[in-house]
């Protein structure tokens, strides 16, 4: 087979015949058969939902009236509708999700959640939902989610294993041993999420004149043994890799290859290879490369914003007698008042107040110029250095997330002024800024897995900034809750001044 070698894709003639040999001696792939495993996929999701509702119905059928029965399972037909129409809208079905377990279940678990949200919603609509067993209903919400997530725990691995088998698998042929066409082919031995077996490359210029000469590269024929092959049955798809300037010679090549009855596709031009990641979507009739999307956009954001309010609100309930207590002790402590606000970056380099606790001598809590408090800070008062612990001086913050301001899980919100050593954070790392494309959060992925505190030296910002832009990169609700359930051991573990 074709593989890199000192710089340049090495094939030896004799192993590279033997290897097409191998190649065209098996069985030639079904196109059908990874469409068809994408139905069975929907189709066991869809029954593990059913599963779970039955499951569900046995451990309390004694609860349940004749009467009610049918409500009951016009409900769950009502779900696994919303939820199978849902989840091909938020990719869940996705070419590179059906290989994924963690992009799988973040995608299954948030089409889940807002399947729920809508049942309750439909039913308060409907006027029906007193008529529901709130803890029945919660069960099976539950037991469906668990269901859901196991299925497709299922589905992955055995796709993982057919993959391996190459059962997926396409023979592909690159037209065009230049630069491009050697960039291709590496870039194409060095993803594992691809199915394709490449065949070899074919090239019409004489063989002197190609990249694949210099690199050692035995070219398989011209475009005249390409067609041949394709007819012999040898070959499931061709890409071109020739360059866009060359528009006579591309139409040439294409419209030969166009009378072919296989797949023919058109490699990037070699500059595209730097933004080769990127998503291509079409703008009109016109394909248009994506080189930045808006991190959690569109019904993401809606979740995102819902689980926020919600998630606050609650909080917020829960916790005002710890509020007081801590209010009681910060007046009892020091004079000033319970409360400081202090000037934050937020979405979009905003500026907006945090609210907390106050933690330091009224005659030194900062507006301008924030100085991040040290180990044994004399500025701290006896209260707050047990807050700051804690992190309890961060709970008035939810006041921020039902507002708006903030969300529940996000990077943390840092003062514009905040120095890594004697550096101010933008001038440390160019990418900085790019944390606030979402919301900041009271808790987040870089505070759970220990980078919380001082950040006295450039190498712990670099760590927390990597954790967040994670955190943007792969947000889900079930990360959200993740985190959540990470926080109380963290802030048990480690300590902020």
């Amino acid at each position: 087979m074709l593989r890199p070698e000192d710089g340049g894709i090495v094939a030896n003639g004799e192993q590279q015949e033997a290897d097409l040999q191998a190649l065209v001696e098996t069985r030639p792939p079904m196109p059908a058969v990874f469409e068809l495993t994408s139905i069975l996929l929907r189709v066991c999701e869809i029954a593990s939902l059913f599963l779970a509702a039955y499951f569900v119905s046995g451990l309390a059928i004694e609860r349940i009236s004749p009467a009610m029965a049918n409500e009951y399972i016009n409900a769950v037909i009502i779900a696994a509708v919303f939820y199978a129409g849902l989840a091909e809208v938020t990719g869940v079905y996705d070419v590179d999700v059906r290989f994924s377990l963690r992009k799988a279940w973040g995608r299954v678990l948030t089409a889940w959640a807002a399947t729920a949200m809508f049942l309750v919603t439909l039913a308060f609509l409907l006027k029906v939902s007193g008529e529901f067993s709130r803890v029945l209903s919660i069960v099976w919400v539950l037991a469906g989610g668990v269901a859901i997530c196991m299925a497709r725990a299922l589905c992955t691995f055995w796709l993982r294993r057919l993959k391996r088998q190459g059962v997926f698998n396409q023979r592909v042929a690159i037209f065009g041993a230049s630069a491009q066409g050697i960039r291709l082919a590496k870039y194409i031995q060095g993803n594992d999420k691809l199915t394709i077996d490449l065949v070899g490359f074919f090239d019409d210029r004489p063989a002197g004149r190609t990249e694949a000469s210099a690199s050692s590269l035995r070219l398989l024929g011209n475009l005249n043994d390409l067609v041949q092959r394709i007819r012999e049955g040898h070959i499931d798809q061709v890409i071109v890799a020739l360059p866009w300037s060359a528009e006579t010679r591309l139409q040439d090549v294409v419209n030969v290859l166009a009378i072919t009855p296989i797949r023919i596709r058109l490699a990037p031009d070699l500059a595209s290879f730097a933004f080769s990641h990127q998503p291509v979507v079409m703008l009109g009739d016109l394909p248009v490369m994506t080189l930045f999307e808006r991190p959690i956009s569109g019904f993401d954001h809606l979740i995102k914003k819902a689980e926020d309010f919600v998630i606050g609100t609650i909080l917020t309930i829960l916790l005002l007698p710890v509020f007081a207590v801590i209010a009681l002790a910060i007046k009892l402590d020091s004079p000033g008042p319970v409360f400081f606000r202090q000037p934050r970056e937020g979405f979009n380099n905003q500026s907006f107040s945090v609210w907390k606790f106050r933690s330091m001598r009224n005659d030194h809590c900062e507006l301008d110029g924030i100085t991040q408090a040290t180990k044994n800070d004399p500025r701290v008062t006896r209260v707050g250095a047990f807050l700051r612990r804690s992190s309890l001086d961060e709970l008035p913050q939810l006041f921020n997330v039902i507002l708006g301001e903030m969300s529940v899980v996000g990077p943390r919100p840092h003062a514009p002024s905040t120095r890594a050593g004697d550096r101010p954070f933008a001038e440390v790392v160019a990418t900085y800024a790019a944390r606030h494309k979402v919301k900041p959060g009271i808790t987040g992925w870089a505070q759970v897995c220990g980078w919380r505190g001082e950040t006295d030296t450039e190498e712990k910002l670099v760590r927390r900034l990597e954790h967040d832009l994670y955190y943007i990169e792969n947000w889900s609700v079930f990360l959200d809750l993740y985190i959540l359930i990470r926080t109380i051991p963290a802030l048990a573990s480690s300590r902020a001044y």
